[in-house]
């Protein structure tokens, strides 16, 4: 049986409704709340003939578990990832150099949010993620993302390693970010077929993920700071990718 989900926010709403309107169960606004946006929303709810009703504020915030909801919030259906098979399925249709970001064991749904939405901005192909060890797809992660999670195509496999060892079977360069590599990411080629590996909070890449990627690299920093948000990293990473591939 499929999961459900509530989404809030009028950005995240919207999104949904462009993309992935069937997955619309319910939406609940704010009672008393009444104003153009609200009544954008609910024309085209009527249209696409989506069930919707107003309920008080504390119901809202305890369906949101007390989020900034903006008073509107959506019941969804979480579709069911692709994983493995079907990665390699799609992998191997594309064209004109893939740009692919896989996500090692990213916890914080907000981290994880923020890099999908790095990911739709920069233009990647697709995202894998790991099904063990990862956030899952929920409310929080659909808010961070600003509706990216709806327009990008998004696998989950259960051993990255497998995935890395298949990917690099299609020729893809699978580079690592790692903060103690010696090799700058403006020194390598991100032109070509390019898997971006990301480690989660803290921790980095697990050792079995640095081992198997063809090359580690680094973000070069001058300030004092140890580590940059994973989020951050990410788009400096997928940015350089694309800085390179429209220059050549």
């Amino acid at each position: 049986m499929s999961k459900s989900i509530y989404i809030y926010g009028f950005h995240s709403i919207e999104a949904q409704l462009n993309s992935n309107p069937e997955c619309i169960l319910n939406v609940f606004f704010q009672s008393g709340r009444s104003d153009i946006r609200i009544s954008k929303i609910t024309s085209i709810l009527s249209n696409q003939k989506i069930s919707f009703s107003k309920i008080n504020k504390n119901r809202l915030d305890q369906l949101t578990k007390c989020e900034l909801h903006q008073g509107v919030v959506a019941e969804v259906i979480l579709p069911q990832l692709p994983g493995h098979e079907a990665l390699i399925e799609f992998v191997t249709k594309l064209s004109n150099n893939p740009l692919i970001l896989m996500l090692d064991s990213i916890q914080d749904p907000r981290n994880l949010g923020a890099c999908l939405r790095c990911a739709n901005a920069a233009g990647v192909d697709c995202v894998v993620v790991n099904k063990d060890g990862s956030a899952p797809i929920n409310a929080v992660v659909h808010k961070t993302s600003s509706g990216a999670i709806n327009q990008l195509k998004i696998f989950q496999v259960t051993n990255l390693v497998r995935t890395i060892k298949a990917l690099k079977d299609k020729k893809l360069w699978v580079l690592g970010l790692d903060g103690r590599a010696s090799t700058s990411i403006y020194d390598v080629n991100l032109i070509d077929s390019t898997v971006i590996v990301m480690g989660a909070e803290g921790k980095g890449l697990r050792q079995l993920i640095k081992k198997t990627c063809d090359q580690l690299v680094t973000i070069p920093m001058i300030g004092n700071v140890e580590s940059l948000n994973v989020s951050v990293a990410t788009g400096i990473a997928l940015f350089e990718s694309r800085r390179q591939r429209q220059s050549c």
